[in-house]
């Protein structure tokens, strides 16, 4: 069965997570991904851990199945010249280096679509390539500070709070995708490719919603709401008998079916709670009234009941709850893939479901170099050549 994205060659020069989650994509759809890695390997993924299994990194795992790898010293005459090679040949290139390190090694998006004027170019980077901000370094956490993410996550008690993964690097590799898809299927039409200027600053302020738009209809400073929400209540976390909950009703009739599962039907009658926004309103006291009633009972009989009456809701589960729901199971989501160095290893899978063309999990997270011979020996380099390569450090 022919993949997707099968006959589309990607050289992946990033590191770390949203430049290497992009190309994981890209391969899991069947794009062949080139991870190119300086000699010994220069994704510091590798080395962050623990955990790890017999040395491998479970954070490196996460984001570079589906990938060949290639080492190569591109600060040399060699190097480059192998790097131009495959560009030739190849449809897209992906970097993540800070602003104008591609121009500096002599392999900017200028020279290259000079060699490939088909070439689809994506320059990650923490700001972009314009404005003031453009020499910047980027780290998730530091563009989930500078975004406003934080200003809105967490409560008055707990102050300004990260998300629990890197988030602005996930949203960032995801738009990675879009892009380099947007831009393949318009190289259909024009025969040209382009190059494609993404920051993990734009990306994070992109998500801000409906949170940046209320800002900007009132110029009111948004507050930490924690668990709740800004614009609909009840839409929050709630405690049970037994754990914690969080119930989402997105109108009033969902919230005249609540008050009636609870008990309580004298709520949605109420003038202060029978529209949505008189909820936001009075959030604190109605708040307060349904907490009491939630902790009478434990959280299955609440899923039950909410489940009978289709109101939105979901027990706040842990990762080994997570790991053993039936839903994920009957998904997929979960898959054992076999390392050379690690053995059998647990990894979350891809959320794409096509019909005809499925994703496939062809290739274990590569080691660095692994397939450097297979590859130089395709682009027409005799053995002799590359092992005085290896012994000289060029690749």
């Amino acid at each position: 069965m022919t993949a997707a994205l099968e006959g589309i060659r990607v050289l992946d020069l990033t590191r770390v997570l949203a430049g290497p989650y992009c190309s994981m994509i890209l391969g899991d759809l069947g794009a062949e991904v080139i991870k190119v890695e300086a000699p010994g390997g220069s994704d510091e993924t590798r080395t962050w851990g623990p955990p790890f299994k017999e040395g491998v990194s479970a954070y490196y795992l996460c984001a570079n199945r589906n990938k060949k790898s290639l080492t190569l010293d591109l600060k040399s005459t060699d190097g480059k010249e192998v790097l131009e090679r495959l560009v030739k040949e190849s449809d897209v290139i992906i970097n993540n280096f800070k602003t104008g390190t591609m121009d500096r090694l002599g392999i900017g998006y200028d020279h290259l679509k000079e060699l490939n004027p088909q070439i689809v170019f994506c320059s990650i980077t923490g700001f972009g390539e314009t404005g003031p901000y453009k020499h910047l370094p980027g780290y998730d956490f530091i563009i989930q500070a500078m975004s406003g993410l934080m200003s809105i996550t967490g409560d008055d008690h707990s102050g300004p709070q990260k998300l629990g993964v890197a988030i602005t690097d996930i949203l960032t590799g995801l738009y990675a995708c879009i892009g380099i898809q947007t831009a393949l299927l318009e190289r259909e039409r024009s025969g040209e490719g382009q190059k494609i200027d993404l920051s993990l600053y734009d990306s994070a302020v992109s998500s801000l919603i409906n949170i940046g738009s209320n800002f900007l209809m009132t110029g009111k400073v948004p507050d930490r709401l924690g668990n709740h929400h800004a614009n609909i209540v009840p839409y929050q976390t709630f405690r049970s008998r037994d754990g914690e909950m969080v119930i989402a009703v997105g109108n009033d009739r969902q919230f005249a079916q609540l008050c009636a599962i609870l008990g309580q039907p004298w709520l949605a009658a109420d003038a202060r709670f029978s529209r949505n926004a008189g909820r936001v309103e009075n959030r604190e006291e109605l708040s307060r009234i349904l907490q009491e009633r939630f902790l009478k009972e434990d959280t299955a009989f609440w899923k039950s009941r909410c489940q009978e009456k289709h109101i939105p809701f979901g027990p706040i589960q842990s990762l080994e709850e997570v790991c053993k729901d039936e839903q994920l199971k009957a998904r997929e989501m979960f898959l054992t893939c076999e390392h050379p160095k690690a053995g059998d290893v647990e990894m979350i899978g891809s959320p794409l479901k096509l019909s005809r063309t499925p994703v496939d999990y062809k290739q274990h997270p590569p080691e660095a170099g692994e397939h450097t011979e297979e590859i130089l020996t395709r682009l027409g380099y005799d053995k002799n050549t590359i092992h005085q390569w290896k012994k000289d450090h060029k690749v």
